[in-house]
């Protein structure tokens, strides 16, 4: 486990050697490990900093008003509307790997921008060791890793927590007494729902993927899963009322980890399951069905894509 202060000074003065008397954007999702990095940067840089939120269409539900209140502090908190840009470069696109290299390209694009505007240098984010591992085994391509495409229009990329593990930037979130609700988050995927919904990316699954995935963190609070998210996984007949319906099936997954290398599908009971079904598919109309993924990590990773 990381020294916590000592991690704290020598970030701060990694940051403030690298970046020197530029200036720079973060590159902020409202997860932990980007609200880390931020209070970092913005500890090191003060108002060189420019934070930077892009709304890529794919966040969880509340994603963009949250981000507003808790980085509200910050001077020059830019929040970017780039829902049409994701989902038409999105449109069409079956291929896991392939969505993952698209939102990380337009990710980048959309920074490049904001910091010509702000007439920033470097780049900082949060990426963190687990991003790297999996990038660079061909696990999957994080869209901060694998996914950033070959030239980018940056002096630097700063990553000040690149060498943590979840567990280990939590910790430093509540040194920087960051606020619970970011500190304890539960990880989100830099892709986004775009990585659970499987094949194309449309308005209806993303719809679909929010309101369940909001469902499901609700109703599992008192598990306090590591991650636990719902994914749209195809479509498959049901019944609602006296009539057919061909609609989505959602599946729901929760697990434990200390890290997010490997993970234990959490045991619910019944009553849980029953649950989470009924307000999944009491609130979505286009739901036919709920399912439960068992699968521990490995052999599956914790996310569909």
């Amino acid at each position: 486990m990381v020294e916590v202060e000592q991690f704290i000074d020598e970030a701060i003065a990694e940051i403030d050697e690298q970046v020197g008397d530029a200036d720079a954007i973060i590159a902020l999702s409202g997860g932990v490990d980007s609200s880390v990095a931020a209070a970092l940067a913005y500890e090191a840089l003060g108002d060189q900093l420019t934070p930077v939120y892009v709304d890529t269409g794919l966040m969880r539900k509340g994603e963009t008003e949250q981000v507003e209140e808790t980085f509200s502090y910050m001077e020059g908190l830019r929040i970017v509307d780039a829902h049409e840009r994701f989902l038409d470069e999105l449109s069409g696109v079956t291929d896991p790997e392939e969505k993952r290299a698209i939102v990380g390209e337009r990710f980048i694009r959309e920074f490049e921008r904001e910091a010509r505007e702000a007439d920033a240098e470097y780049l900082v984010q949060g990426t963190i060791y687990p991003d790297r591992i999996e990038s660079e085994g061909g696990i999957k391509s994080h869209h901060n890793v694998g996914g950033l495409p070959e030239v980018v229009d940056f002096s630097g990329i700063v990553e000040p927590v690149r060498e943590l593990y979840k567990d280990e930037v939590r910790e430093v979130a509540r040194a920087l007494d960051l606020d619970a609700l970011v500190a304890e988050r539960m990880p989100f995927p830099g892709p986004g729902l775009a990585v659970r919904v499987l094949g194309e990316v449309t308005e209806e699954k993303l719809q679909v993927a929010r309101e369940a995935t909001h469902i499901v963190e609700e109703e599992l609070e008192e598990y306090d899963p590591w991650q636990a998210l719902a994914a749209v996984i195809g479509k498959a007949t049901g019944v609602k009322g006296d009539n057919r319906v061909h609609g989505w099936v959602v599946s729901v997954r929760a697990v434990e980890s200390r890290d997010g290398m490997t993970a234990r599908a959490q045991e619910l009971d019944w009553a849980t399951l029953q649950r989470l079904q009924s307000r999944i598919t009491g609130s979505l109309e286009n739901v036919s069905r709920v399912v439960y993924d068992v699968t521990h990590k490995p052999p599956a990773t914790i996310e569909y894509e």
